[in-house]
C-alpha cells in the first residue's frame, strides 16, 4: 500500500508539471491575442471617451449638422484643405524656428 501511495504522488508530480508546461505554452500562443485585445480596449475606450464629450455637449455636433446642410460639402472640403495646410505650414515654422533658438517650445 506504502508503495502505491508512492505511485500516485510521482504520477501526480508528473501531472504537474505537464499541466504547468501546458500553461506556458499557452499564454505563449495566446500573447498575440492579448496585445489584439489591448488595442480594442484603447479603441473602445477612445469611442466612448468621444461619445462621452457628445453627450456633454449636444449643441457642437447640432452645430456641425447645421454647417453642413447650409455650406455645400465641396466648400467645407475646400476650406478643410486650406486649414489643415495652414496648419502644417504653421507647425513646420514653429519646428524651424525652435531649431535655431528663435523660439522656446514647452
Amino acid at each position: 500500500m506504502n508503495q502505491k501511495l508512492i505511485d500516485l504522488a510521482v504520477e501526480r508530480g508528473r501531472l504537474i508539471e505537464r499541466i504547468s508546461n501546458q500553461r506556458q505554452l499557452l499564454d505563449q500562443q495566446l500573447q498575440p491575442v492579448g496585445q489584439a485585445l489591448d488595442a480594442v480596449d484603447r479603441v473602445v475606450a477612445t469611442v466612448r471617451k468621444g461619445a462621452d464629450c457628445v453627450k456633454r455637449n449636444p449643441e457642437v455636433v447640432i452645430a456641425g449638422v447645421a454647417v453642413l446642410v447650409i455650406v455645400q460639402p465641396r466648400r467645407i472640403w475646400r476650406w478643410s484643405k486650406r486649414g489643415f495646410v495652414l496648419w502644417r505650414s504653421w507647425r513646420l515654422l514653429q519646428q524651424q524656428l525652435s531649431r535655431y533658438g528663435l523660439l522656446k517650445r514647452p
